[in-house]
């Protein structure tokens, strides 16, 4: 089984139980019958995140989570953005804890990686199932 990276940029922030965390998206992704090669995590701000959104996706918005597929069809690779001030004021919008909204983002990058999507209403039905079902065994 391959790695999952923890990192930040342009914040700081620490991410509690970090060993429990890996673990836990290993167990996902193995559950998907997928093979992991690497997953990088990057923890940063709204601007920061927003950057990457305009340059790289030509989007003018803030957003959660941006995801970078480099998976081919041996294992699972890539790079998820994650700002955490949306993750924070999500939290809050949601009636959530700030770790619960966290991990609900941690594991929807890794549900996109794995191949599913969210630009429909069935897709997302699915995406949240898929998530709840994951956070059940955190």
């Amino acid at each position: 089984m391959g790695q999952v990276n923890f990192f930040t940029e342009d914040i700081a922030f620490e991410l509690s139980h970090p060993r429990k965390t890996s673990a836990w998206i290993k167990k996902a992704v193995e559950a998907e019958h997928k093979d992991l090669r690497s997953l990088n995590f990057i923890f940063c701000t709204d601007d920061y995140l927003k950057a990457i959104n305009q340059q790289y996706l030509r989007h003018q918005t803030f957003t959660d989570i941006i995801t970078f597929d480099q998976s081919d069809d041996d294992a699972l690779e890539g790079d998820i953005f994650i700002s955490i001030e949306r993750i924070t004021e999500n939290a809050e919008k949601f009636s959530s804890s700030f770790d619960d909204e966290l991990h609900r983002v941690l594991i929807h990058g890794v549900l996109h990686l794995i191949g599913y999507g969210d630009k429909t209403k069935a897709l997302k039905i699915i995406m949240r199932k898929k998530e709840d079902a994951y956070l059940s065994l955190r």
